[in-house]
């Protein structure tokens, strides 16, 4: 009997651990971050005589500090190399490598050829004989080439750069050194060349480039919707209209006549399931922009402007305003046991029931603040995680809870790229200084 007992007991301690591996692998499925995006990622790599023995391992050193930042294998990225000198060379195929380990070992083993700059053809291999053969085709997978190069090609290189933008391979181009020419860089990139095309002066500057290349590549693998802003595409998440506010909301005037705002009732649910707002998470810098206004017992509420929720309900990410304590409270992923970290900013002018733009710039170091383009402050956070896509993101809801908050909106944005911080105005906010642009934007 006692010998049945504790085989019993054996077997439910083993169903309990399965269950528990399964319900953690589920769970593990769910978490969407640039590491996790699919994406068939190419280097194409200049081994001409100008680079040198010395500046080929910074080069492969680069390579290797690049693609770490990515999960490696059939479901997430899968890195090819082409060297290029006077013909192409396959270094590393796409999919040969399922593991970082393996592919840092396969990198650290390519050697340097030396040799004329045939760039044009190096891009037509990489086109046909690397995303063409790829197992996982076109459709729905990021396709990226990187090229980096320190002289003017010996051959065309504009044909080549065309088709393969026609199959749908983005184009960054990196020049190193003063013998790169601007124009032929800009051939080879994907358009606009402020976010496609890079410049150093020798070798050592590629690696202060590599957090911006990690960035630049992780947007165009999370962030592949676009927004029309100011006659320039910008990658992002429009938040109203992927809520439908149009339709499940009254339109009103917003900060000046002719703009349009929508009046937000209790009686509105702004909810989505994650997975259709973000299904491949966030970059690890971002821009929130936020043009609001609410009143009366609103103003001195807690309340989540915006938040991401796991399936149990817990924060992931939020926009938290406090009218009380005259506070921002910025939350956000992290490697800690609780998952999550805080950050909180003093800033009374929001709760003065008059319309604002609310604007975050978000690093992988730090976010700032800023309330109608003045700066307020900047606090330091941790590195991200990624977040679970299995929950819902909510808009206008008292923290903690399911109600909806009254107030108006006009502009609920993310932007994936941090420089559209720079570019941003609140023009649309009456009292801002009436710059030219300003002007331009109220007639």
């Amino acid at each position: 009997m006692g010998y049945k007992a504790t085989s019993m007991h054996c077997v439910l301690r083993c169903l309990c651990f399965m269950l528990l591996h399964v319900f953690s692998a589920a769970q593990d499925e769910d978490i969407r971050s640039c590491r996790t995006a699919p994406c068939d990622l190419v280097f194409i790599l200049d081994g001409s005589w100008s680079v040198q023995d010395v500046n080929f391992e910074i080069v492969k050193r680069w390579l290797v500090n690049i693609t770490t930042s990515f999960n490696i294998g059939q479901k997430f990225t899968q890195v090819g190399v082409v060297q290029y000198s006077d013909d192409p060379v396959l270094e590393i195929p796409l999919g040969k490598h399922f593991s970082t380990k393996d592919l840092i070992k396969a990198m650290e083993s390519i050697e340097y050829m030396g040799g004329n700059t045939r760039t044009g053809t190096a891009i037509k291999f990489a086109t046909d004989k690397l995303f063409g053969l790829s197992e996982r085709g076109p459709l729905g997978i990021s396709r990226i080439a990187v090229v980096l190069t320190d002289g003017k090609s010996q051959d065309e290189v504009l044909k080549a750069a065309e088709v393969a933008r026609k199959k749908g391979v983005i184009l960054f181009a990196i020049g190193v050194g003063p013998e790169t020419e601007v124009s032929q860089l800009q051939d080879i990139a994907t358009k606009p060349y402020s976010t496609y095309v890079f410049s150093v002066e020798d070798y050592k500057g590629i690696s202060r480039i590599i957090q911006i290349i990690r960035q630049k590549l992780c947007e165009e693998t999370v962030c592949p919707a676009k927004m029309s802003i100011d006659s320039r595409d910008e990658k992002g998440f429009d938040i109203l209209l992927h809520l439908n506010l149009a339709k499940k909301t009254k339109k009103i005037q917003g900060t000046y006549y002719g703009t349009k705002a929508y009046e937000v009732t209790s009686r509105v649910d702004l909810s989505a399931a994650t997975r259709t707002l973000f299904p491949d998470g966030l970059p690890p810098s971002y821009v929130f922009v936020a043009t609001l206004r609410y009143k009366g017992s609103v103003a001195i509420e807690e309340w989540d402007l915006w938040r991401i929720q796991t399936r149990e309900g817990k924060p992931q990410m939020a926009v938290t305003l406090n009218g009380v304590e005259g506070t921002v409270m910025f939350t956000t992923t992290s490697e800690a046991s609780s998952g999550t970290q805080t950050v909180l900013f003093s800033q009374y002018t929001l709760f003065d029931e008059r319309w604002h733009q609310l604007r975050l710039l978000v690093t992988e170091e730090d976010v700032t603040l800023y309330v109608d383009d003045l700066e307020i402050e900047t606090r330091s956070l941790e590195p991200p995680v990624g977040i679970f896509i299995n929950g819902k993101t909510q808009v206008g809801k008292y923290v903690r809870k399911e109600t909806t908050v009254p107030f108006e909106i006009q502009k609920l944005r993310i932007y994936c790229d941090p420089e559209q911080s720079n570019r941003e105005t609140a023009c649309e906010i009456p009292g801002v200084v009436s710059t030219r642009v300003c002007l331009a934007f109220k007639r």
